[in-house]
């Protein structure tokens, strides 16, 4: 082997430079793995860095919960962990109800999560409700909430994993496209402009384009390309200490420390993959700003002085795909987080690491597998 390809080869490769691949990267490499990560563009080019930062274990598909509790307890310590805070904020998680339906709606989903062992979902009456969002509007009924979710930075998370991570030995390619994944033998062979890089582990990490890369396996994966579209407003006088949503309508925002609101919430602008380009509908971004002024009159007449969107991969059922090949040993699948995986970043990289690594997790994962997929091909052909 020439020094170039030794340069080349490790003991796992990972595609995609977002929170989940550095994140994998770096808990591999406390493991003892060498490490390469390979990225098309650039770390956290894309749905990493232009999410609206939530860290929320509130409202997430029952099969999520368990995972993103184990990251959320990563989170409470992640200023230790990556020697950067990443702007983590505890802060409450808040969906509000403005009709007694939705509000019974909510204590249902409550109960069920108790149900499953878990209490971080606790249901709000009208007046606990005003004791964390004094400056809600006049109908709302009361909330769903989880009081020690919080918020962060993820440009600046998704950074601080890579950071460690090359403190540890992780290389980075940035600016490098996987053109072919093939197996050789006992190892995945990843071909590049700069040549093939080889590991007997693969990890696929590579968001709206994880169903490239498996289609390329022979595993299915329909991954739809979706664009998230947030705005900000100007400064505003301090009235929000929580990060709120709308049990009946799409609705995410949060107040930053220097007086400026976040809003996002599920509206979607046009996504194109292939040029990695996503395109911002003025029109729908202004349907969540009047949801905003709607419950918290106090945004009316704000000043919107900036917006963005980004490529994010978004799978049928809402929930990702994460853990083994079903038909590959020594490859992996961790993409498709549908626009609510940053919080669980830490955690299914903490979890993909240990299952790399070892062989086993406990975590559970069989909700997630990429096989789902192909038994419903199967149940449509009969």
């Amino acid at each position: 082997m020439t020094p170039a390809e030794a340069g080349r080869s490790a003991d796992l490769l990972v595609i995609g430079g977002g929170i989940h691949g550095c994140s994998t990267a770096f808990h591999a490499a406390q493991r003892g793995l060498k490490v390469i990560v390979i990225e098309k563009d650039s770390v956290a080019r894309h749905a990493s860095g232009v999410n609206a930062g939530g860290v929320r274990r509130l409202g997430r598909a029952l099969p999520e919960i368990p995972i993103s509790e184990r990251s959320m307890q990563i989170w409470y310590g992640i200023a230790d962990l990556l020697d950067d805070d990443c702007g983590f904020q505890v802060a409450p998680q808040i969906k509000v109800c403005e009709t007694e339906e939705e509000l019974d709606r909510m204590r249902a989903r409550a109960a069920s999560v108790r149900a499953m062992g878990f209490g971080h979902e606790v249901i709000l009456d009208q007046a606990e409700l005003r004791s964390y969002l004094p400056a809600v509007a006049p109908h709302a009924v009361g909330a769903l909430a989880s009081l020690r979710d919080g918020f962060a930075q993820p440009y600046r998370t998704t950074f601080a994993f890579q950071r460690k991570a090359q403190s540890l030995g992780v290389r980075f390619h940035e600016g490098l496209a996987a053109q072919r994944v093939s197996r050789e033998g006992r190892d995945w062979i990843v071909d590049t402009a700069e040549g093939r890089f080889r590991a007997p582990v693969l990890l696929n990490a590579a968001g709206a384009w994880g169903g490239e890369i498996a289609a390329q396996l022979g595993e299915r994966a329909p991954v739809e390309a979706i664009a998230p579209m947030m705005i900000v407003t100007a400064r505003l006088p301090h009235f929000c200490d929580a990060v709120v949503g709308a049990a009946g309508r799409p609705l995410s925002f949060k107040q930053m420390p220097n007086g400026t609101v976040v809003i996002g919430g599920g509206i979607r602008g046009n996504a194109d993959p292939r040029t990695n380009l996503s395109e911002i509908l003025f029109p729908a971004l202004q349907r969540t700003a009047e949801t905003a002024a709607d419950l918290f009159p106090i945004m009316r007449g704000a000043t919107i002085v900036r917006s963005w969107s980004g490529v994010e991969g978004r799978m049928p059922d809402d929930i990702p795909v994460i853990g083994p090949s079903a038909r590959h040993e020594g490859l992996f699948h961790e993409f498709g987080f549908s626009a609510h995986g940053f919080q669980m970043g830490p955690g299914t990289g903490a979890i993909m690491a240990e299952l790399i690594a070892t062989g086993q997790t406990d975590a559970p994962l069989a909700p997630f597998s990429i096989a789902r997929f192909a038994s419903q091909d199967a149940s449509t052909t009969h």
